[in-house]
């Protein structure tokens, strides 16, 4: 045998090695290999952190449908993989002193939809409504929306492209055909490749960085946690700025400019269209306005799964996408014990069959364990409420937005190092225009004296300032692989990336039928907290050797 093909059969054999079953790629750590010491990645100097918002002049923006067509078109998952809501608007919003909501019942919402690009054989017709912004000052400019349409289809087969068009087919005014993908069935075996996760995005020119890179990563499904096109950093008369409490402090209400809905249901549409997204609330969304009503656009704008996941609210619910169970959940409403959605929460975690869907995520806006001075321990009441409930059902990921920034934690519950405690992984990166987070609390100079900590927390594994998005992919029960992307990076060069990996017989989760109390100790019982001294490294992402011997000792 030569040489040449003594090395390709080297070569073939170390590209295998390389690969464990399941498509565990080795040379990237995993959780099992920490926790892992602090790493903050000093900010780039270079690095441009402002973000300057698309005009509405951008053609990317503007509406170029004529009449009752439908724009703004976008897709969402319900609780299960046989069903998605379709979501679109038709007519103009109006803005001005003086104006007359469009009648919603003068426009059909009808959805035609098929295997087949022609014909599309299946109907579906569903709701429609106008949602209004109005001020209670002289001077302000009212708002109404176009109409606003969403239609549920039913009996849709797992994995499975569709095609449809959307509108009313008696004007007519249809749109053009688009298609979607169901989310695989629901079992231990079954996933969506590639999960993007998004925060905090709004609507600059460093957002449409992010959706290019995001697009770039063929995402299945899209998570946006919270804050979605900062329309309350304008006045109704469509002056912006950078930061609404400094630059208008003196106005008798948080305005906000509603176009700026319309602009990023626009420029979201070849987006939206093909990959359904599902979207929970941030602070940006609460626009008050008159009568003190709140979250009206974004509890109009977007479909959302909550009568089918058994919530009275568009502020949590739940959903399936294969082997895994999303949990979004509202940080702007109540949850203490005593509210709607905590009783909500439990109902639904009791629900979950983690033989079907061995993965539990959840998600809200506002991040319990940031170390960044912005925000932090801001949602600390949230946390004290709900963080035993969900680590007494062995919750795995948690992904929140809110501060403008990357970071990873260790596996932690009760701000200690817990080898059962979910991940947090806050992606408040995605690039609106507020400013970009940097400071840390445990920085001295302005934080000092303010916080506990005088150094980076033992639960703070990764952190960094920089524009970008997640990706997240089950690979198995065990296995799932979680990769952030910075926007000035390219796509094969990720910022952060590690193996989440469960460990069920370690860790027992809430039975049925069985007290929660028992189950807390037996968890406690089967831990074992790390010390100081025990706490790794961060594991080099090219170090395949004590990967590969780590791999086969877990027989995966």
């Amino acid at each position: 045998m030569g040489l040449v093909s003594v090395l390709l059969i080297s070569f073939c054999v170390l590209s295998i090695s390389l690969v464990g079953t399941d498509n565990i790629v080795v040379g990237i750590p995993t959780t099992l290999d920490g926790p892992f010491k602090p790493v903050t990645v000093p900010l780039d100097k270079t690095f441009r952190g402002h973000a300057v918002d698309l005009p509405d002049t951008d053609p990317r923006v503007q509406r170029v449908v004529q009449g009752f067509e439908p724009e703004q078109i976008s897709v969402s998952l319900s609780t299960t993989h046989d069903s998605v809501w379709i979501s679109w608007i038709t007519g103009d919003f109006q803005i001005g002193e003086s104006i007359k909501p469009l009648n919603p019942k003068t426009v059909a919402s009808v959805v035609r939809y098929g295997r087949l690009r022609f014909p599309l054989i299946h109907k579906a017709t569903g709701y429609s409504l106008v949602y209004n912004q109005l001020y209670p000052f002289v001077g302000l400019q009212n708002y109404t929306s176009g109409i606003i349409h969403h239609v549920r289809l039913t009996g849709l087969k797992p994995n499975t492209l569709y095609h449809y068009q959307c509108g009313d087919p008696s004007i007519p005014a249809m749109s053009s055909t688009y298609y979607f993908k169901t989310m695989p069935a629901s079992g231990p075996k079954s996933y969506p490749s590639r999960i993007a996760i998004v925060g905090d995005l709004g609507l600059t020119y460093n957002t449409t960085s992010t959706v290019d890179h995001m697009i770039g990563n063929n995402p299945d499904l899209i998570l946006l946690v919270g804050d979605v096109c900062y329309s309350n950093l304008y006045l109704t008369n469509g002056t912006g700025a950078d930061c609404y409490s400094c630059s208008f402090s003196q106005t008798p209400i948080h305005e906000t400019y509603q176009p700026r809905w319309d602009f990023w249901g626009r420029y979201m549409q070849p987006v939206t269209s093909k990959i359904p997204i599902m979207v929970v609330e941030g602070n940006h969304e609460i626009e008050k306005q008159v009568e003190n009503q709140t979250f009206v656009a974004y509890s109009s704008r977007f479909a959302f799964p909550s009568k089918e996941s058994g919530s009275s609210s568009t502020f949590y619910y739940s959903f399936n996408a294969g082997g895994i169970h999303f949990i979004m959940l509202g940080g702007y409403i109540a949850y203490n014990k005593s509210a709607h959605q905590y009783k909500w929460l439990e109902k639904d975690l009791a629900k979950v069959d983690r033989t079907v869907t061995p993965w539990l995520v959840a998600t809200w806006h506002p991040p319990w364990y940031s170390t960044y001075k912005a925000h932090y321990r801001e949602a600390e009441c949230m946390r004290t409420a709900m963080e035993d409930l969900l680590y007494q059902y062995g919750v795995d990921i948690i992904f929140n937005g809110h501060v403008h920034a990357y970071e990873r934690s260790n596996r932690v519950y009760n701000y200690t190092l817990d080898p059962c405690g979910p991940v947090h992984i806050t992606v408040g990166d995605g690039g609106n225009r507020e400013k970009m987070a940097i400071a840390h609390a445990d920085e001295p100079g302005p934080a000092a004296g303010k916080f506990c900590w005088d150094r980076q927390p033992d639960y703070s594994a990764y952190r960094e300032s920089s524009f970008g998005h997640g990706i997240f992919e089950v690979k198995n029960e065990t296995h799932a692989l979680w990769t952030w992307h910075r926007n000035q990076d390219m796509y094969n060069s990720p910022g952060d990336q590690i193996y989440i990996v469960r460990q069920p017989e370690r860790c027992p989760t809430e039975p049925k039928n069985h007290g929660r109390l028992s189950t807390y100790f037996s968890r406690v019982l089967t831990r074992r907290f790390p010390t100081s001294a025990e706490i790794k490294k961060p594991v080099a992402q090219t170090d395949e050797t004590r990967s590969i011997s780590a791999l086969i000792d877990r027989s995966i």
